[in-house]
């Protein structure tokens, strides 16, 4: 039986509300009660910066998550809505939508304060959300405790698993064994390690199938596929760097849209993706506003 597909992708995650505080001065002075900031807020966290990724690139795209029944949750549900994107399996979570608090650094680095709310402890609707999973052929995970109950629907379905752990400390962390495991494209953030090998080495020893993708930030990107560990230079883009926040989602989402929606080879999907968060890096508060096709093709052939 031919399943009917009309998504190219489903991103499961979460999506909340950040707040981001723009630092005016040379640093936070906690000598006094008051420092001036910047603060804008926006729809953000991974399933935030990820869905908005693909359709921007002009992806069918739908999302499994949760939002509060409260006015941050109608605003992201109203804005999923606006952009199209399948809201079928967009749940409440009774403690409310979640939030982060991004303190932002004159180089565009951050401190994260995140609360997500019931994550933990939430329990989907597992025949609702395989009903939306066997409408795909991709499903991108980020990790919500939540998450890990529609790992084997994904595998069951034959889908194509991508998931990103992001800024992952130790190759052993329990919480995110289930989704090493059922990745076959394993992404995470270098933020936490000066040399990424020793993870990527570890995630392939427990799953041989895995391509692992590092973002190292300002020193490129790291690919890791059987037993090589291949380093991506970073683009040569005349762009400022302000706030790095979706950075690593939409490079996730663009690598996956070149490479697995889109047929790019490796080597090409990796360029894209690394434009793709470069671009992100360069404007505030991005996830209403991040690199669309157009603008990626004309990018990408300038290099």
């Amino acid at each position: 039986m031919t399943k009917d597909i009309h998504l190219d992708v489903v991103v499961i995650g979460n999506v909340g509300i950040d707040t981001n505080v723009y630092l005016l001065g040379s640093g936070l002075d906690l000598s006094v009660e008051s420092n001036f900031t910047e603060n804008i807020d926006c729809i953000g966290q991974a399933g935030g910066y990820a869905s908005f990724s693909y359709k921007q690139l002009g992806k069918r795209t739908g999302f499994i998550g949760y939002v509060g029944n409260d006015l941050n949750g109608n605003f992201i549900r109203q804005s999923f809505s606006k952009s199209s994107i399948d809201t079928t399996a967009l749940f409440i979570d009774p403690a409310g939508t979640n939030r982060s608090i991004n303190l932002m650094f004159k180089d565009g680095s951050r401190k994260n304060f995140y609360d997500g709310k019931s994550h933990m402890n939430l329990q989907p609707d597992i025949e609702l959300c395989r009903k939306v999973l066997a409408k795909s052929q991709l499903v991108h995970f980020n990790i919500p405790n939540w998450a890990r109950l529609l790992l084997p629907i994904a595998r069951d379905l034959n889908l194509k698993i991508a998931c990103d752990i992001q800024d992952v400390i130790s190759a052993d962390d329990p919480y995110r064994q289930d989704f090493i495991k059922y990745a076959d494209f394993l992404f995470f953030s270098c933020v936490n390690h000066e040399n990424p090998k020793l993870l990527v080495d570890s995630f392939i020893k427990s799953n041989k199938n895995l391509t692992v993708i590092c973002g190292m930030g300002a020193l490129g990107c790291a690919v890791g596929i059987e037993d090589r560990l291949i380093f991506f230079p970073p683009p040569n883009l005349e762009l400022p760097v302000v706030d790095t926040n979706g950075a690593g989602d939409t490079l996730a989402a663009v690598f996956l849209s070149s490479h697995l929606l889109d047929g790019y080879p490796l080597h090409e999907s990796i360029l894209r993706a690394q434009i793709a968060a470069r671009y992100t890096c360069a404007q505030r508060a991005s996830s209403s506003n991040l690199i669309t096709a157009e603008t990626l093709d004309k990018l990408a052939m300038s290099l």
